[in-house]
């Protein structure tokens, strides 16, 4: 099981719940998933709009946990306002801070995000910091509390998977207490999968399955693929070898040399 700040959840997997075709398809996407956990943007819905209502209804009939984000802000107070109004509204102290820095790759920017995250955390806030996979930026998050990392696997969107698995393994080994979830830039199951090898806790995506020209079908393959991950890492993958090394015994079996 995951364990996110003292909650245990089923999935490692974590989807979000934008640019689905239909409210329908969110639905039954999120079903066959098996996730434990949706992310919703806060911003950029308006509850007096009948269509928002509905939305929520849905959402909250599944029974999962829900993560509000703070997607869209560009800086530390306009973060932490909406992470306020989001607690209030969803009765949960859990945020995902997102804050961009850059308008054309919504890379996170590091200072206020570290700022931001002091002040949440210092007002009872479990914290899911998306961040770039820089190890002293990690450093700073951790010290100031959070239990939870999620960096970028790559741009928001871009389905480019992981282009940094250096970066991810050494923090992984760096940190071996704490959860590290790859969030951005997965495109294909085995992208999910590499990261779970790669001993990532969990997984979250959003595009990847709702531009999936079958959504449903493709939440069923992440599902597979996030589990197939993790228990491969948790077996011990085979080492990398330069050379062959022969599967049959050689013993008693002539060779010829050149």
């Amino acid at each position: 099981m995951l364990e996110l700040y003292g909650e245990k959840l089923n999935s490692h997997l974590i989807i979000g719940t934008a640019k689905y075709p239909s409210l329908n398809i969110l639905k039954e996407a999120i079903i066959t998933s098996n996730t434990s956990i949706v992310t919703v943007a806060l911003r950029r819905l308006s509850p007096e709009k009948k269509e928002k209502n509905q939305f929520w209804e849905t959402i909250k009939n599944l029974n999962v946990r829900i993560l509000p984000n703070t997607s869209g802000c560009y800086n530390a107070k306009n973060a932490v306002e909406t992470a306020l109004l989001a607690r209030e509204l969803f009765a949960t102290n859990w945020i995902k801070l997102e804050i961009f820095g850059d308008s054309y790759t919504l890379q996170p920017n590091p200072f206020e995000l570290l700022k931001a995250t002091e002040e949440l955390i210092r007002n009872d806030f479990c914290v899911f910091p998306y961040m770039t996979d820089d190890l002293i930026l990690a450093k700073e998050l951790i010290n100031l509390g959070c239990e939870v990392l999620m960096p970028w696997g790559s741009p928001i969107g871009s389905g480019k998977g992981i282009i940094n698995p250096y970066h991810l393994k050494i923090m992984r080994d760096r940190f071996p207490k704490i959860k590290i979830i790859i969030d951005a830039g997965i495109g294909a199951p085995s992208d999910a999968a590499f990261a779970m090898e790669l001993g990532m806790d969990a997984v979250l995506l959003n595009s990847a399955i709702a531009q999936a020209f079958e959504p449903i079908q493709m939440a069923k393959a992440f599902s597979l693929a996030v589990e197939c991950g993790r228990l491969a890492y948790q077996s011990g993958i085979m080492p990398e070898s330069d050379l062959a090394n022969a599967s049959s015994p050689t013993h008693g079996v002539p060779f010829y040399h050149v």
